[in-house]
């Protein structure tokens, strides 16, 4: 008898181990290679060629048109705030400032795109393609025609996430908040279209090193640049559009009120200047964060920070040179990610792939680009790191492409960093967090993002 319980035992703790490799791990980790042999790079270059068939590139550019609108994601009093797992999912207690989705129409000929920002963590694919439903129903526009991005504030609505992931990021998942968040930025997309007009447009460049800092690394590089589009209608009505890399964690995990952190004093302050409209997109945060200045609490260096770029803003718009033409181009599309390789014991080893459903981390992702004159948005489902976008910026203003990297736009695959850091980076050190934990999908992800940025620049610019 005593036999047989110790061969049952020993069956069972077999069947227990046999479970906990193939669903959790450790699982050994794979290499670098060769992004552009992988099937799945090859995947996206085959979407690109197919997507980008929707637009007319090449043709003789028209006038240009813009439009603009806004609307308010304030969820019921009480709704998680997305952000920080120290909150542990808390009941918010009020507004500190309202926050909003805007978004920017631009069309030219036979082509329009909408860039919608919006003060939230990230722009969840479940509320994306509401809003893509949405505006596909009264509207003549295609996913292809709408970059969604986040400016990453961590007092933005919670409960949009479903599964162990979204729980953690956004505390308890409800569908009601998930709808309504999905619905207002499907309005704000169909009114910035249904209120294009004849416009001109400008943009600029400003370096501003001293609100980033490289949270990570001592004396690495940070992305400064500080940019900004102006769309001008013809009766002067006028559109502000600003994109910086700093995180917006200003404002720190025991505020309990929504906010719009820094990004919401900078484009208030401009409204407050201008008695126009203005907007903000998320840059390339990873690793980036603020160096918001000032004294006071929280919300004292928010407003510090967002301010002092405004004015930057401000004092540099006489610089930009308008123009009534510009080609618009677009690609979106969906894409399946590798394997998932996220390590938390190091690089040798890590969770099995099939960790992803239980986790709730969905590997396909949203990756896109948009082309408006020389200017050309990248949006990716990432944190992306700042000293990636650095290097993808030189290389663009080699192709005369002025470069704006975005994150958040279209799902959450966790961080990309540098490839050269991968293999080097210490586990117990400041870069645990990002390269070890959030870092899901392996060493290949920066030659992934580059290329992918690479060719779609080389495709849509091909008549310059």
């Amino acid at each position: 008898m005593f036999k047989k319980i110790l061969k049952w035992a020993a069956i069972v703790l077999l069947l227990l181990v046999i479970l906990f490799v193939t669903f959790v791990g450790p699982w050994p980790t794979y290499g670098s290679s060769d992004v552009t042999q992988e099937p799945y790079f090859k995947e996206v270059v085959a979407k690109i060629d197919e997507n980008i068939k929707q637009s007319t590139i090449g043709a003789e550019v028209g006038g240009l048109e813009a439009g603009w609108s806004k609307q308010s994601i304030v969820p019921a009093i009480g709704t998680p705030l997305a952000g920080y797992g120290n909150r542990e999912g808390k009941p918010s207690t009020g507004v500190h400032d309202e926050i909003f989705v805007r978004a920017l129409a631009l069309h030219e000929g036979d082509d329009t795109v909408v860039i919608v920002g919006s003060d939230m963590l990230i722009v969840p694919n479940n509320v994306a393609d509401i809003a893509r439903a949405d505006a596909a129903a009264a509207t003549p526009l295609t996913p292809n025609d709408i970059l969604f991005n986040a400016s990453h504030t961590h007092c933005g609505p919670g409960a949009w996430g479903p599964g162990f992931a979204g729980k953690a990021f956004s505390g308890d998942y409800s569908e009601s908040v998930m709808t309504e968040l999905g619905h207002s930025f499907g309005d704000a997309i169909i009114a910035a279209y249904k209120a294009l007009e004849p416009a001109e447009i400008a943009h600029g460049t400003l370096d501003v090193p001293e609100f980033i800092r490289n949270r990570v690394r001592d004396n690495a590089p940070t992305d400064n640049q500080l940019k900004y589009l102006i769309a001008r209608q013809a009766d002067g009505d006028t559109c502000y559009l600003a994109s910086y890399s700093a995180h917006p964690t200003v404002l720190g995990g025991s505020v309990m009120e929504f906010s719009a952190d820094y990004p919401g004093y900078l484009y208030r302050y401009i409204e407050s200047q201008t008695k126009q409209f203005s907007m903000y997109l998320g840059g390339a945060v990873g690793s980036m964060g603020p160096r918001s200045g000032g004294s006071g609490d929280g919300f004292d260096k928010a407003q510090n920070m967002g301010e002092e770029l405004a004015k930057k803003i401000l004092a540099d718009v006489g610089n930009a040179k308008f123009t009534n033409r510009a080609e618009i181009a677009s690609v979106g599309f969906p894409f399946e990610t590798p394997s998932l390789q996220m390590t938390p014991m190091g690089r040798k080893w890590r969770v099995s792939p099939f960790l992803v459903p239980m986790l709730g981390i969905d590997n396909i992702a949203w990756v896109q680009g948009v082309r408006v004159g020389d200017m050309f948005f990248y949006g990716t489902p990432c944190d992306m790191s700042g000293e990636i976008a650095i290097e993808m910026k030189q290389w663009a203003k080699g192709k005369n492409v002025d470069l704006w990297v975005l994150s958040f736009c279209g799902d959450y695959i966790g961080y990309v960093s540098p490839q050269k850091y991968y293999w080097t980076a210490d586990p117990n050190g400041d870069e645990q967090y990002e390269m070890f934990l959030m870092s899901w999908f392996g060493p290949n992800q920066e030659p992934f993002f580059t290329e992918t940025m690479e060719t779609m620049v080389e495709k849509m610019y091909a008549a310059l």
